[in-house]
């Protein structure tokens, strides 16, 4: 026996002792004497960087959204497209197209060639007078045929068609009216980005002629306009637009890097990749908020006349993927601080810890005893487990960066293959190798074991 008693261990045991010793004494070699002085300036600075980022990551989204609406056609098409079947929407175009073609029929017009018609037919004069008292009515049925006809058209699928076709023809408009141009579809009249309606009008004026309406074929080319945005600030937003179209595509870059700089330069790096995370997390939330006040804010600075409700459906058409973003950034940040805290000495991250890896090591025990031999590919694993990690933190952020429009259903999904990841990293590291046991001596020999100091 020697005297520590190791030899009463298993061979497992002592080597896990054993490596435990090593470990020990190299932290006790490599143990400071005294406590680190924190530099306050460094600190600061990397405070000041995570404010930065943060500040950043804000204008990132809103840069990458801006960006996209102007050069993705397929991207303003989808932000637009749903406008089309919003009951909203399609009410006050219904307004809008019936109010121009009500305005090109003249309904005294009709009425004096009703009564005309009444005299040539020998209408006593009576009835013919009483004719003449019926503008009224006439105008409340001309206005339901006309409503029904435009309502019928608006609501159609073909409307739908047109709608997304025209708008995706407009595009290039859209961006030149934006950027402070015009043109002759989508213009800026009176701070405000408006539609023609023209084509509408006149497949309205088609129906009513097909529905027997006459008269409507009198009815001239009219060119009625739909406001898709109208601000005061008009001139302003072309101005933000410009810019963030400059820099949406290397924004988030450099709030990448910065972000990164203050992890670098902060003394505990990982409580600093925390409060980058929360900081972002925050951010997000503020960004939020900031589009709820916003639409409230625009619609009661709406011109008079315009319909709030609409205006109300396009404006959250038009931040639909910024709030699609700003959840998904948000969900990233969320994510990356409970790993990030998970990670550390806490008692809940080291019960987390060990309660995963508890759990895949008796599954990996359990398939290795029905006949799984790791080989290689654990030696390759347990060798290389850290670099291993490293890479699937790597693929994940690449994934997630290069995402063209990252939705929080990705975020989510590429969080749960990243665990899953690591789970398979984890089952496949078969660990230290178990120690050879102790050569003994022949039997019925008397020495003592191979390694032992006798008493």
């Amino acid at each position: 026996m020697s005297d520590s008693g190791d030899e009463q261990l298993p061979p497992a045991a002592r080597s896990e002792l054993e490596q435990l010793r090593q470990r020990v004494n190299v932290l006790e070699s490599t143990q400071p004497a005294g406590k680190p002085r924190h530099h306050p300036f460094r600190s600061l600075g990397s405070v000041l960087l995570i404010l930065l980022a943060a500040a950043l990551s804000l204008l990132s989204v809103v840069a990458v959204w801006a960006n996209s609406i102007v050069q993705d056609t397929d991207r303003y098409v989808a932000t637009v497209g749903p406008l089309a079947s919003d009951p909203d929407v399609q009410k006050a175009v219904t307004n809008r197209v019936t109010d121009a073609v009500l305005a090109q029929i003249d309904v005294n017009a009709l009425v004096k060639q009703l009564k005309d018609a009444a005299s040539q037919q020998g209408v006593p004069p009576g009835a013919a007078q009483l004719l003449g008292n019926l503008s009224g009515p006439i105008e409340n049925g001309l206005k339901q045929l006309v409503g029904s006809v435009v309502e019928r058209t608006v609501s159609s699928s073909a409307f739908q068609t047109v709608w997304v076709e025209a708008n995706r023809r407009a595009h290039t408009a859209m961006v030149k009216a934006l950027t402070g141009q015009a043109d002759s579809t989508v213009k800026l009249v009176n701070n405000q980005v408006v539609i023609d309606l023209g084509p509408i009008v006149a497949d309205v004026k088609t129906r009513l002629v097909d529905a027997g309406f006459a008269p409507a074929a009198r009815i001239p080319a009219v060119h009625t306009q739909f406001v898709v945005f109208a601000s005061k600030d008009i001139g302003k937003i072309r101005t933000l637009v410009r810019v963030l179209q400059i820099l949406g595509g290397w924004l988030p870059f450099v709030a990448l890097l910065i972000a990164a700089a203050g992890v670098y330069v902060a003394f505990n790096r990982r409580h600093a990749l925390i409060g980058v995370a929360l900081a972002v997390f925050v951010a997000m939330l503020i960004l939020g908020i900031g589009l709820t006040v916003a639409r409230d804010v625009y619609l009661n600075h709406l011109p008079p006349g315009a319909s709030q409700a609409a205006a109300g459906s396009v404006y959250d058409a038009l931040v639909r993927f910024l709030r699609a973003g700003a959840r998904a950034l948000a969900a990233v940040a969320l994510f990356t601080a409970i790993g990030a805290f998970l990670a550390g000495p806490s008692r809940i991250g080291v019960l987390t810890r060990t309660g995963c890896r508890r759990s895949i090591g008796a599954l990996r025990d359990v398939s290795t005893s029905a006949g799984l031999r790791l080989g290689a590919v654990g030696r390759f694993v347990h060798r290389f487990k850290h670099w291993i990690g490293a890479a699937i933190l790597i693929i994940a952020g690449i994934v997630l960066f290069t995402w063209s429009y990252p939705t929080t259903a990705v975020v989510v999904w590429t969080a749960v293959i990243t665990l899953v990841g690591f789970a398979i990293r984890e089952f496949l590291d078969p660990g230290e190798p178990s120690a050879p046991p102790p050569a003994t001596g022949p039997p019925g020999g008397t020495g003592p074991p191979s390694g032992t100091a006798a008493r």
